[in-house]
């Protein structure tokens, strides 16, 4: 075994939906205003007694179940999230004693909205080296705990959900190199912190920098893989907003792939918003098995983060 593969992958997110029109009734806003701006019509919020953790757990009880394996077969667990709210025990040992996972290494990883593709790159690494068989990667963010529903400008874009992957040894590639980096001089543009932790970012610098500079980025990305971008059939980008995804794909050129808009019902879910947009597109049976999909995570510390998969 010289490389690793995504044997599967599984979604979840919150039942309660939160529509444009009950925004409208909290804050100065309208559905035309949140549409025409960012692409989004609904989104998922999770409740007060719904964690991080539990959110996680149950996307990747979906994806074991689609692998057909059991908690036993798992010997690493990473978790992508920057809502925790306690320091430790960490989200990935919370989610392997959820799902009776035995002895795993247990990992956080916080890159933001690029933490999945960085997880996902970190358990490549782990596996072709030996260190683990198979790997739980998790995106996974409750947005609405770190809100200000007062504010316009940042709570219509936030949801919440979590999306999973299981990665195993594979004879052939099916997770490509990683390319990865970093703005760090610009890492005030999108923010989590304070007392109590508090979104915010500066939309137009973040804006300009999606769609000027990580265009070539992703082209690179499907370089390192071998492949020119109209040999992708799936493009999932990070769902920060559809005045960003759709001219990024279009730059990217990346003509005969399908571009993932899961954004517009379920808003920014930072790193839970490309395993779950992943995971439609499959369940969908819009990608098939064997297909080339970019993954690319951008936003949070101005990070970013891509590789091709094959589709499971």
């Amino acid at each position: 075994m010289n490389g690793s593969r995504i044997a599967a992958v599984g979604h979840y997110q919150p039942a309660k939906v939160l529509t444009n029109e009950e925004l409208a009734g909290m804050v100065d806003t309208s559905d035309e205003w949140i549409r025409s701006r960012v692409g989004i019509r609904t989104r998922h919020i999770a409740g007060p007694d719904e964690p991080v953790d539990e959110l996680a757990a149950h996307a990747a009880a979906k994806a074991l179940a689609a692998a057909g394996l059991v908690p036993g077969d798992i010997d690493l667990v990473l978790v992508a999230t920057s809502t925790a709210i306690d320091r430790s025990p960490n989200m990935a040992a919370r989610v392997a004693a959820r799902l009776g996972i035995p002895s795993p290494a247990a990992m956080d990883v916080n890159v933001v909205c690029a933490g999945f593709t960085h997880a996902l790159a970190t358990a490549d690494h782990a596996v072709r080296a030996g260190a683990a068989a198979r790997a739980l990667v998790i995106g996974a963010d409750k947005m609405s705990d770190v809100t200000d529903w007062g504010d316009r400008s940042t709570c219509v874009l936030v949801g919440d959900g979590a999306g999973a992957a299981v990665v195993e040894a594979s004879a052939e590639a099916g997770v490509g190199p990683v390319l990865w980096g970093s703005v760090p001089e610009m890492g005030h543009a999108v923010r989590i912190e304070g007392q109590p932790a508090r979104f915010a970012q500066e939309g137009q610098s973040v804006y300009r920098w999606a769609t000027t500079q990580l265009p070539d980025i992703a082209r690179r990305a499907c370089e390192r893989a071998g492949l020119a971008p109209e040999d992708l059939a799936g493009v999932v980008l990070h769902q920060a907003n559809l005045r960003i995804i759709e001219p990024l794909a279009e730059k990217l050129g990346a003509v005969n792939a399908v571009v993932a808009r899961d954004v517009s019902e379920s808003g920014n879910t930072s790193a839970a918003s490309i395993p779950l947009a992943f995971s439609k597109l499959v369940e969908q049976g819009r990608i098939s098995g064997g297909d080339p999909v970019l993954l690319f995570g951008f936003g949070g510390n101005l990070s970013y983060a891509g590789q091709v998969v094959r589709c499971p």
